[in-house]
């Protein structure tokens, strides 16, 4: 679906900044004060943010179907 948007969320408490993200997903992720943030909060379906939210060492990063709040990653 052309409209489908995912939600990008990121726990700045938790994230270690390792920078997986930004390396993976640059177009999505950015480094603020040494923390993963979205650049937008909202994105069209990208299989990057689902590798990044996969690749975070912590699970910082949770990817989300908006509409639905269906969790998309990581996997649960």
């Amino acid at each position: 679906m052309a409209d489908q948007q995912w939600r990008i969320e990121v726990d700045r408490t938790t994230c270690l900044g390792s920078g997986m993200c930004t390396g993976l997903a640059p177009d999505h992720f950015t480094l603020v004060d040494g923390r993963s943030s979205p650049i937008t909060d909202l994105a069209s379906p990208d299989d990057l943010l689902i590798d990044a939210a996969e690749s975070c060492p912590i699970e910082a990063i949770r990817i989300r179907e908006e509409g639905t709040g269906t969790i998309l990653a990581p996997e649960q």
